[in-house]
């Protein structure tokens, strides 16, 4: 069995964008999991986004109280044997593997946002840190961006940035 994800974050609809790409709701609809690392802004994109997969999120910075009110600050889920964690902001750039080996300590990957700068290393300890980047706010990258990503037989394989 495998589990087709989608891992975004920063959106901040209505602010930076009307609405989600079309081709991030495209793929949602072949998606199991949407994982959003938080700065939805307002809780409709949410309901949106639940209309296509199955949504683990947390809420971040920007945030209104409607998303705090539905989203933890931290997600957990293990998928097929794979132990995620969801969290808006880790901290900076430097040093941030160790930092991350520190605060979690059971988790295989981690998703992350806050900074729009697609990310995706390894801790020492081989935690794999990711960061989709935005969809709707690319700042100072090139494209706004995704991730795919399938877990499959106890592993996270076929990550993949997709720029717009």
């Amino acid at each position: 069995m495998s589990t087709r994800l989608v891992l975004i974050s920063d959106t901040h609809i209505p602010g930076r964008a009307r609405g989600l790409p079309d081709a991030v709701l495209r793929a949602a609809d072949d998606a199991d999991l949407v994982v959003h690392a938080g700065d939805w802004v307002t809780a409709a994109v949410i309901d949106e986004l639940q209309q296509h997969a199955d949504v683990l999120g947390v809420w971040g910075n920007n945030d209104d109280p409607s998303v705090r009110a539905r989203m933890p600050e931290v997600a957990r889920r293990d998928l097929e044997g794979v132990r995620f964690a969801v969290s808006h902001e880790i901290g900076p750039a430097k040093g941030r593997e160790k930092l991350v080996d520190t605060i979690f300590t059971d988790v295989d990957v981690l998703v992350f946002g806050h900074s729009h700068i697609p990310w995706d290393s390894t801790s020492e300890r081989g935690i794999r840190l990711l960061n989709p980047g935005s969809p709707t706010d690319r700042r100072r990258q090139p494209h706004a961006t995704y991730m795919t990503a399938v877990v499959e037989d106890g592993a996270l394989r076929e990550v993949e940035l997709v720029a717009l």
